[in-house]
C-alpha cells in the first residue's frame, strides 16, 4: 500500500475516537443557548474543526510515539495502527500530526478574535496537552495521567471554552455538563489502557490499568459510565428536565457495555466495546444537547 494511500490516513485519525472532539461543541453551544440565549452556528463550526484537527493531530502524534517507545509491537490487540504496521513511516506520522496542529490553529483564529486572550491560552493548553499526551520529556499517557487529561480537556475545557466564546463568561451548569461529556469522553481511553494493559507494562507505559490492574480499571469504567447519568439529576433542580430525561435513552447501552467489560477479559474483542464506548459517547451528547434546548 502506498504511504499517502487515503485508507491509510483516515485509520491514523482513528474515526471512532472523533466524538470527542464533536460532543463538547454541540454541548457548549447547547448549554449557551439555554442558560443565556445566546449562540452563533458560524462558532461553533469553527470550533469544531478546530477541535476535530487537535484530535486527528493528537492521535498521529501518539501513533508515532508509541511505535517509537514500543509500545505498539506485533503483539498488539487493538485497532492497526499505520506506523507500526508499516503502512505510514514515524516521520510522515509525527509531522501529520504536527500540520494538524497548525490547522487547527487557522480554524481557531475567527475564535480568538471574538473570544481575546482566553481563548489564545486555551487554545495554546490544547495543543501543547496534545502533543504532551505521548511526546515530550512528561507523556501524559505514560505517566497514568491520560485519563485525567481527557476528563479536564475533552470535558472542561471543550464545553467550558465553546460556552465563553457565545456567552463571554462561565456558570456553574457548563461545569456540571463539561464533566458528564468528559467522563464519557474518558471511557475510550479507560478500555483502550485496559485492553492493552500486557503490552503497555512491556513497554513502561503506566496507564492506571497498569499500575493497578484489571479490576481496578473495571472500577473506573464503571464509575466513569454511570457518574455522568447521576449528574443528570443537576439538571432536574435547574429546571431543565430533558437535559435529565433524554440522556437516560442510552443508559441500556452503558450497562451493556459494562457487562461486556466485566464478562469478557481483555483482547481484540474490546475493539468492539471501544466502537460501543464511542456510540454511548456519542449518543449521550447529542440527547443531553437536544434536552438543553428543550424547555
Amino acid at each position: 500500500m502506498k504511504e499517502n494511500s487515503v485508507r491509510s490516513w483516515l485509520l491514523a485519525a482513528r474515526p471512532k475516537t472523533l466524538t470527542t472532539a464533536v460532543i463538547p461543541i454541540g454541548v457548549g453551544t447547547a448549554a449557551a443557548h439555554a442558560i443565556h440565549h445566546q449562540s452563533c452556528i458560524v462558532l461553533s463550526v469553527f470550533a469544531f474543526l478546530s477541535a476535530l484537527f487537535i484530535q486527528i493531530g493528537t492521535n498521529l502524534i501518539n501513533d508515532a510515539f508509541d511505535f517509537k517507545k514500543g509500545a505498539d509491537t506485533a503483539a498488539r490487540v487493538g485497532p492497526q495502527r499505520v506506523t507500526q504496521s508499516g503502512l505510514l513511516s514515524e516521520k510522515s506520522v509525527w509531522w501529520g500530526g504536527i500540520a494538524c496542529f497548525g490547522i487547527s490553529v487557522l480554524f481557531a483564529l475567527p475564535l480568538v478574535w471574538v473570544g481575546g486572550w482566553p481563548i489564545i491560552w486555551t487554545g495554546v493548553l490544547s495543543l501543547a496537552a496534545g502533543y504532551a499526551y505521548t511526546g515530550g520529556p512528561f507523556p501524559l499517557a505514560y505517566l497514568g495521567l491520560g485519563d485525567l487529561f481527557v476528563i479536564f480537556f475533552f470535558g472542561w475545557v471543550a464545553v467550558g471554552g465553546v460556552y465563553f466564546l457565545h456567552t463571554g463568561t462561565l456558570d456553574f451548569p457548563v461545569w456540571v455538563a463539561g464533566l458528564q461529556v468528559g467522563l464519557l469522553a474518558t471511557v475510550l481511553i479507560a478500555i483502550n489502557n485496559l485492553r492493552d494493559s500486557l503490552t503497555d507494562l512491556q513497554a513502561n507505559k503506566l496507564t492506571l490499568a497498569v499500575r493497578f490492574g484489571p479490576t481496578f480499571a473495571r472500577v473506573e469504567l464503571t464509575f466513569l459510565c454511570l457518574t455522568p447519568f447521576v449528574l443528570g439529576w443537576y439538571w432536574m433542580d435547574y429546571g431543565l428536565k430533558w437535559a435529565f430525561i433524554l440522556p437516560l435513552a442510552v443508559f441500556p447501552l452503558a450497562l451493556f457495555l459494562l457487562l461486556n467489560l466485566y464478562r469478557f477479559g481483555p483482547g481484540v474483542i474490546y475493539n468492539r466495546f471501544l466502537g460501543q464506548g464511542a456510540l454511548l459517547h456519542l449518543g449521550f451528547g447529542i440527547l443531553l444537547s437536544l434536552g438543553l434546548v428543550l424547555k
